[in-house]
């Protein structure tokens, strides 16, 4: 089945309170667009990829498990132009300009780390699937918060996907194949072991559920869900953690997750269930120590949690979707043990910005760890009557535009309709 081409207006991805900074942030890109690369904008074509947001399934991706995630309203833009030359530049506000030739793709160690092995790998990706890229010059410009766990890489990785789909193959990459090439990018030539999620909510769009248990065809179903209707808004809070050195304590999971599977000789805890775990314990804690096995135990109950949260949303019990994300939260804190470093436990922002949500929530709401973890957010779904008193109380603590109001954003990946911003 041919791929149908996603060209949207802005109207259609932000906030209708943020339509009017939008168009002026989109049209302030182009034009920085044309005085970095001296251009008359001739050619010009304007893309997007959304940043994403973990609603359930923390850590169980990389295990062939189940996510609950969304796209959302922050985004990173490009304003880009096609080259006759076989070269891929780009320019990211306040960066240094990455280019690359797009037959020179093989893996630079010195890359690691950085965005242009992302651009490096995506385009290898693409070519050694059979598809077509070629030279293009982009400027791009994000407001999706590094370490805020709305994954910015991800969004990165797609957005190039993105580009080249729509200039050199008609729009006809499948996004889910975008989202895995992405990912492809971060492992090999970026250097960071992630799973497949970021990539997929970003590429996909929307309200997503996600069944990994087959890597390469996973299972993916929209669900259509209007939050304004519940009466409550999606909060996401920067603690303003560092990130520093975390990358052992990230690598650490899935490592035990694996390093509990190898033992019954299957790849993933996916192949296993939990009874697997309880009528070994004694032999697992043994050998694998116990943050193993109650990480084990972890996925096993968030993979049930990730069913429970899109049944309720289904059928439009909210009350049981904030009961299962405050159920995820807690395992997470308890069992899987990504809230804080124990390398560091004199900085714990996280279970106080946890702790100030619970006591501005009123045993309202929902709020629990967001994205891989050990510094960075949290999240929070928060009833529209407490909304203004729940930011002053996380900004109190974590400073001004620390907590971020966020809109669901129906689109992944994308080409935008210049005229919507003009």
């Amino acid at each position: 089945m041919a791929v149908k081409p996603r060209i949207a207006g802005i109207e259609k991805l932000y906030r209708e309170d943020t339509l009017e900074r939008q168009k002026k942030r989109y049209r302030k890109a182009v034009e920085d667009y044309k005085a970095y690369f001296a251009s008359e904008g001739e050619k010009i074509r304007v893309f997007s990829a959304p940043g994403r947001t973990e609603v359930g399934g923390n850590h169980t991706d990389h295990n062939c498990g189940k996510v609950l995630a969304a796209s959302v309203d922050l985004d990173i833009i490009a304003v880009v132009e096609p080259l006759d030359e076989p070269v891929a530049v780009i320019k990211s506000e306040g960066f240094e300009e990455d280019r690359i030739l797009i037959d020179e793709l093989e893996v630079n160690e010195d890359e690691k780390n950085k965005a242009i092995s992302l651009l490096r790998g995506v385009t290898r990706g693409l070519k050694d699937r059979g598809f077509t890229v070629g030279g293009f010059k982009a400027y791009t410009t994000s407001n999706v918060m590094k370490g805020s766990g709305l994954s910015s890489s991800a969004a990165f990785e797609v957005l190039i996907g993105t580009i080249y789909s729509y200039l050199y193959n008609n729009g006809g990459i499948d996004p889910v194949k975008i989202a895995q090439i992405a990912q492809f990018a971060e492992n090999k030539y970026f250097g960071k072991p992630s799973g497949l999620m970021d990539q997929m909510a970003s590429s996909v769009g929307g309200f997503v559920a996600i069944d990994f248990k087959d890597i390469e065809s996973p299972i993916i179903e929209n669900i259509n869900v209007d939050f304004d209707s519940f009466g409550h808004a999606l909060c996401i809070i920067d603690t303003k953690g560092d990130h520093a050195d975390l990358t052992p304590e990230y690598a650490a999971i899935p490592a035990e997750m694996h390093a509990i599977a190898e033992y019954f000789s299957v790849k993933n805890l996916r192949q296993l269930c939990k009874h697997d775990i309880i009528l070994n314990i004694n032999l697992l804690r043994d050998k694998f120590g116990d943050r193993a096995v109650l990480r084990a135990i972890h996925f096993f109950e968030e993979n049930k949690r990730v069913d429970k949260l899109v049944n309720a949303l289904k059928r439009s019990d909210f009350q049981a979707f904030l009961d299962s994300i405050n159920e995820s939260g807690n395992s997470s804190y308890k069992y899987l043990q990504n809230v804080y470093s124990c390398s560091d436990v004199r900085h714990q922002g996280l279970s106080i910005g946890l702790n100030i949500a619970e006591y501005a929530l009123t045993r309202k709401g929902a709020s629990r760890v967001h994205g891989g973890g050990f510094a960075g957010t949290i999240q929070a779904f928060v009833p529209f009557e407490l909304l203004k008193e729940f930011k002053m109380e996380l900004e109190k603590v974590f400073g001004n535009g620390s907590c971020h109001v966020l809109k669901i954003r129906p689109v992944g990946g994308c080409e935008i309709d210049m005229s919507s911003f003009a």
